[in-house]
């Protein structure tokens, strides 16, 4: 294992002895929800994953090194950190090098993950091409890291605020795989189908589990995206959405905000001119995220 990764004790055990592992991000919890329901719902997620036979690991950076696997006063820590530092590919080196606390977005999280052997992901969405983006050039890291990094990223789908559409072109030339749960279509976060197509169909948790060893085993870089609709009961209604989204966009625009701290606007600004209901669906897909993310782990293990 490499001198900055730490396992914790749930986590080693389980690598040691070849059982199922998971890895969560710790975005979600310091930048992507608000208190307490960021703490509720990392531990709700972790409590999901280990109902399905697998054990989770909830990545950060604290005190230097990179951990995997947090105890619940670490959850609880990130949860109230003010400054937690939002943590991509490039920020990593400077927060284990200066002990800052940072958490890990999805392009991190797939680094450490990889670091430390555990092959499956789950998130709430992934980072995409931004709206405007081929005039801004303003694209997550997240896509680059897929098709470089060998990690199942489960997901639903892309964030709504991201332009989907070229964010799946954007997919497709750097020849990362978009698998699709339960319908044809690439799901959209707050609701389930974007109107787009996924590369392939595969329900079933053995049948993704073979295309991925089937990558891997043909020496092709880089990782996988499962789109995971949101369930139908917990969707937002896509025209409200749609409207929200455009208001909130004009909104962030106005007030000239960029970078990292677009993201963690639009969704409270979301939460706020919803009156709260973008959360309650935010929360309940990343947890039915954490049920297909967990099945997959156990069939890839198995």
């Amino acid at each position: 294992m490499h001198e900055l990764i730490q396992l914790s004790p749930e986590v080693a055990a389980a690598r040691a002895e070849g059982r199922p592992v998971v890895a969560l991000e710790s975005t979600i919890i310091a930048h992507g929800m608000p208190w307490p329901q960021n703490l509720e719902t990392a531990r709700e997620v972790e409590a999901v994953v280990r109902a399905e036979g697998a054990v989770p690991a909830t990545i950060a950076v604290i005190g230097g090194r990179i951990r995997v696997g947090l105890a619940d006063a670490e959850l609880q820590q990130l949860a109230q950190a003010p400054d937690a530092m939002k943590l991509s590919r490039r920020d990593l080196p400077y927060a284990v090098a200066t002990g800052r606390l940072g958490a890990t977005t999805v392009a991190a999280t797939m680094i450490c993950a990889h670091l430390a052997g555990i092959e499956v992901f789950v998130t709430g969405g992934i980072g995409g091409v931004h709206r405007g983006g081929a005039e801004s050039f303003d694209i997550s890291a997240d896509l680059q890291e897929l098709a470089r990094t060998p990690v199942t990223v489960v997901c639903a789908g892309a964030k709504s605020i991201l332009d989907l559409a070229l964010t799946l072109e954007y997919l497709e030339t750097h020849g990362v795989p978009v698998l699709s749960i339960g319908q044809d279509n690439f799901a959209a976060f707050f609701t389930p189908d974007s109107g787009l197509k996924a590369d392939f169909r595969m329900d079933a948790p053995d049948e993704q589990a073979r295309f991925i060893r089937a990558k891997w085993a043909l020496g092709l870089e880089g990782g996988v995206v499962v789109s995971n609709p949101v369930p139908a009961a917990q969707a937002m209604p896509r025209e409200e959405i749609d409207a929200i989204t455009a208001q909130a966009l004009a909104e962030a625009q106005a007030q000239g905000v960029q970078g990292k701290a677009i993201t963690p606007f639009l969704l409270a600004r979301i939460k706020a001119l919803t009156g709260g209901r973008s959360l309650a669906t935010n929360i309940a897909l990343v947890k039915h995220n954490a049920v297909a993310g967990a099945r997959l782990a156990c069939a890839l293990s198995s």
